[in-house]
């Protein structure tokens, strides 16, 4: 038997489920995704499910379960089912899907604090901080920063100088996996029944540092590349791990571009420490750009703001911009379509 209340149920997810036509089912969680089927751990054991016809067929790809969601399904045999609702989703970790400008897609679901992993080499890069902090700001999640990679050497007051904009709004834990000691101080900020979500670039150490959260290697990691000394990536899909007396870890693939789909530019303000300046502009609705009076380009010519700080702001407003243009775009479109589909019914049974 399983302790579902380890993986995160509650009272309020019970409710939930009263509301679906399938309350009498059992629920689970889905703790692995595959292409076609999904890994759901339940309190009668582990199932491995499909998706019902009215979920795979009436659903849109978006709605399709993700890692962390919480499901209904009907089982079929001993370890298999197939899965009939989702419940309403929360506290969820999106990017832009691949190869589109106004898809988003579920990473994870139920999140709790979202690990943004780093590694101090050469591959440590601010602006990516930045852009996860931004993809976790509206959705209820606690981001927090993971250096890894602290026994390879670094310089730390450098490192703290380029996170000085950031680092009062995020914890921030510098580890290494050859530190019992940085290892144990991480896993005492992950209380039972949290779920935490690992993202960050390929090769930053996730999984290795799963394995070192959770004391054995329970997720597979590559060996050191001899061309660039780095561990190599392994990491092909999103993989739920619940550590003994603790909570539970989600690890993600690694990702070259993390897409935003967060349109919120205040969250954005804040999160770069733009919002201070941006209400002593001579305009109201300043840009930002090269407005006369402008109080956030006084201060980057001031250099209270970071010129690279500044040049991230922009790079990430344009992107939320763009995207929720296209996604107002698609929805036009898909307006238009109805009604030619209207039209085109009633004239021919006219």
């Amino acid at each position: 038997m399983n302790n579902l209340q380890l993986y995160g149920w509650n009272e309020e997810l019970f409710q939930q489920k009263q509301n679906s036509n399938y309350k009498d089912l059992i629920h689970g969680r889905v703790t692995v995704t595959h292409k076609t089927c999904y890994e759901v751990v339940a309190e009668s054991g582990f199932y491995t499910c499909e998706l019902a016809g009215n979920m795979l067929y009436g659903k849109d790809v978006s709605e399709y379960p993700c890692t962390g969601d919480w499901v209904i399904f009907q089982p079929t045999d001993t370890d298999k089912g197939i899965i009939l609702d989702r419940l309403p989703r929360q506290k969820t970790l999106y990017r832009l899907k691949s190869g589109t400008v106004s898809e988003r897609q579920a990473i994870a679901s139920f999140v709790d604090k979202a690990f943004i992993v780093q590694s101090l080499d050469e591959n440590f890069n601010v602006r990516r901080i930045e852009r996860f902090m931004l993809q976790t700001a509206d959705e209820g999640i606690q981001p927090v920063l993971i250096l890894t990679k602290t026994d390879l050497g670094f310089d730390r007051e450098e490192t703290a100088n380029v996170l000085k904009h950031i680092s009062d709004k995020i914890a921030v834990f510098y580890t290494s996996t050859e530190s019992a000691e940085s290892i144990a101080n991480l896993r005492s900020f992950i209380s039972p029944g949290e779920t935490i979500v690992f993202t960050g670039m390929s090769g930053v150490g996730k999984s290795s540092l799963i394995n070192a959260l959770y004391g054995q290697e329970v997720l597979q990691t590559g060996a050191i590349s001899d061309s660039t000394g780095k561990g190599k990536h392994t990491s092909t899909r999103r993989e739920m791990v619940l550590i003994p007396d603790s909570g539970v870890l989600i690890d993600t693939p690694g990702v070259k571009l993390f897409g935003v789909t967060n349109d919120n530019t205040d969250s954005l303000s804040n999160i770069l420490d733009i919002s201070d300046y941006e209400g002593k502009c001579r305009f109201s609705d300043c840009q930002h750009i090269n407005e006369k009076g402008c109080a956030v380009i006084e201060a980057v010519e001031n250099r209270e703001i970071d010129q690279g700080v500044y040049e991230s702001y922009l790079k990430l407003r344009r992107e939320a911009w763009h995207f929720t243009a296209s996604v107002h775009e698609k929805r036009k479109q898909e307006r238009v379509f109805t009604r030619m589909v209207k039209k085109s019914y009633k004239d021919k049974r006219q």
